[in-house]
């Protein structure tokens, strides 16, 4: 999914640029926003199923873990140690997902001629590049 997204985000950052934009007929544009806007759904809804099974092995681990302490068996600590090794692969992909589309909401304002936030983060790094 994760390279899904990736291709997707190099896909719409082309098709958005201004001189893309610019060439576009008003139904094009239609179609891409619409397109957009679809994909976008489809991302937040990975997401979301993501958020949550992230979650349940969160807690999962968190039962373990207390159960380990409680039983103190080797069998505990194997589980608790294999749900750990599985968590930490589902918050990066989670963590993928939530940053891929934050920026698909940015190419949604750029597209639609609004951007917000982006003025202060241009206003930055031009005071960063006159010090």
């Amino acid at each position: 999914m994760y390279k899904r997204l990736c291709d997707y985000i190099e896909y719409i950052e082309n098709q958005t640029s201004p001189e893309k934009l610019s060439k576009l007929s008003k139904e094009e544009r239609e179609e891409l926003k619409n397109q957009l806007l679809t994909q976008t759904q489809f991302f937040q809804h990975e997401r979301l199923i993501h958020l949550i099974v992230t979650h349940m092995f969160a807690l999962a681990t968190i039962i373990v873990l207390v159960a380990m302490v409680y039983f103190k068996t080797i069998s505990m600590l194997i589980l608790f140690v294999l749900l750990l090794v599985l968590l930490f692969p589902y918050i990066i992909h989670y963590y993928h997902l939530e940053n891929g589309t934050q920026k698909l909401y940015t190419f949604y304002d750029r597209f639609i001629g609004r951007t917000f936030g982006e003025e202060k983060k241009n206003e930055k790094s031009k005071t960063k590049q006159n010090k």
